[in-house]
């Protein structure tokens, strides 16, 4: 009976830290627009540095000092998906021009 039961438990509690990180993640801003993404960055970086500290000083761990990276979301957000849909907006005339390329090639190798 536990061996069947133990199956469901584990899957009952993956779906539960799933739903909880979405919910968090929601919660936060993190699945809003540009600006709500900034406002939550900018919380994440003030409130990381002095809790990885205490954390620190109660284990006694000494963690090198991270990079500086100057990143705004503002001017990357879904850079990529803006970049596939114009691949998929050109992707016709691409087409179009690699077929006629691709049969003058041919006309070429059969004169």
């Amino acid at each position: 009976m536990a061996a069947k039961i133990l199956p469901v438990v584990k899957l009952a509690t993956k779906v539960t830290i799933a739903g909880g990180a979405i919910y968090v993640a929601y919660d936060s801003g993190l699945l809003g627009s540009s600006e709500e993404g900034s406002v939550v960055l900018g919380k994440a970086k003030a409130a990381i540095p002095p809790a990885v500290d205490e954390w620190m000083k109660y284990f006694g761990l000494e963690l090198p000092t991270p990079p500086k990276i100057e990143f705004s979301p503002l001017q990357a957000w879904n850079s990529g998906v803006q970049k596939s849909i114009h691949a998929l907006s050109v992707a016709p005339t691409r087409a179009g021009e690699y077929t006629s390329q691709g049969l003058q090639y041919v006309k070429d190798l059969t004169k």
